[in-house]
């Protein structure tokens, strides 16, 4: 039976789509190029984020995400049974500290509490009761108790589980070259669909302009340090409060940011840079010494802890720091849900649930305007 969707994507966020729309009847397929959740998504820390995003759409988006990643995760335990369905959630709650510039950062957390964020400006001293290993040179923090953390590649492999249990078919090794009346082209032979979703991270744009239509996602570099097994733990996501304007840059020079967490493995993982190169996946040691360097800072005793790997992915960068989600008016049948950068694993749940909204015609979970393909940023002039 020939699918009503095929999904070009088996990333997170094509994922996510994929089962939101199963999940509503839809008889859907998902393709990758190469291994499902093996590209953008397992390169990522598994941020599930509130605390890096002023009011905006982007941040409503990752509100309506962060409700509904807990319900759909028991739901799929439920379908699938617990042991396909542990994706590692750990709702850790986020420490954001300041070394320097506290006022900045209580403004930011007053923006937010004011768009419903649970935003708690802490002193100095509660946050080394939060961290204890934290430095004493942190002059005040905000703990926000919604952040939560999942492990990317687990939860993209059980989305894609239940789509299969729904009927779904996922297909890996499969390249989409374009799409033409009733369907879509592929390195395997046609595929009949009624719409196509473009999910394609940060190859996206690639994938647009052989559909077409082409929009402008480029790709953004980013590198996460892994400690060695150590008994040093994180209890929270720790940032410094440099993270939120490495988020917002724009920048094509390496920005880098400090995030710190435990890991369930034992390691400690250690983030964050930006950078636009390309597809350049070199890793360059100056970059690793500057997160490890930034980390120390935060953490004097990781100084102790040898690193004992680091990898590197690219994320979907959208010039305005927007994703793209929903139909082109330029393709019949065209859709994109792309664009979220370093925010796929946090936004994948919103994402789904929007995109299956949009296409069943049912009251978006979010206003959909800010999101749209044919935006100046976005779709290039014609």
């Amino acid at each position: 039976m020939q699918p009503d969707v095929v999904v070009v994507g088996a990333g997170i966020i094509g994922a996510a789509c994929a089962e939101a729309l199963s999940a509503a009847g839809v008889r859907v397929t998902v393709i990758d190029r190469g291994t499902p959740a093996g590209g953008t998504t397992a390169a990522g820390e598994g941020n599930v984020l509130l605390s890096d995003k002023p009011p905006g759409p982007e941040l409503a988006l990752a509100q309506a995400s962060v409700a509904r990643w807990p319900k759909l995760l028991a739901t799929l335990r439920d379908m699938l049974g617990s042991e396909l369905a542990e994706v590692e959630w750990d709702a850790k709650g986020g420490l954001v500290v300041a070394l320097e510039h506290a006022e900045a950062l209580a403004e930011f957390a007053d923006h937010q509490r004011q768009a419903g964020v649970r935003a708690d400006l802490i002193t100095a001293s509660d946050a080394l009761e939060l961290e204890p290993n934290l430095t004493p040179d942190v002059t005040a923090a905000v703990h926000y108790p919604d952040d939560a953390q999942l492990q990317p590649v687990l939860a993209a492999t059980t989305l894609l589980a239940a789509v299969k249990r729904r009927g779904g078919e996922v297909r890996g090794d499969v390249t989409a070259l374009g799409i033409r009346p009733g369907g879509l082209r592929t390195s395997e032979g046609f595929l009949d669909c009624g719409a196509v979703i473009n999910a394609c991270g940060p190859w996206a744009g690639q994938f647009s302009e052989r559909a077409g239509a082409p929009i402008n996602i480029q790709p953004r570099r980013g590198v996460v340090l892994v400690t060695s097994h150590t008994p040093f733990t994180v209890r929270h996501k720790v940032y410094d409060a440099d993270y939120v304007g490495a988020v917002e840059s724009g920048a094509a020079d390496l920005q880098t940011s400090t995030v710190v967490e435990s890991a369930r493995a034992g390691t400690i993982l250690i983030g964050s840079s930006r950078e636009r190169v390309g597809f350049d996946d070199t890793m360059r040691v100056p970059v690793l010494r500057e997160l490890a360097r930034k980390a120390v800072r935060l953490f004097p005793g990781l100084a102790r802890v040898s690193v004992m790997r680091a990898y590197g992915g690219f994320r979907p960068y959208a010039p305005d720091h927007l994703p793209v989600i929903g139909p082109d008016p330029r393709v019949p049948g065209l859709w994109h849900a792309t664009g979220h950068e370093g925010a796929g694993i946090g936004l994948a749940a919103g994402t789904g649930q929007l995109i299956a909204d949009l296409f069943l015609g049912r009251p978006p979970v979010v206003d959909p305007l800010p999101f749209r393909v044919d935006r100046p940023e976005v779709t290039p002039c014609t």
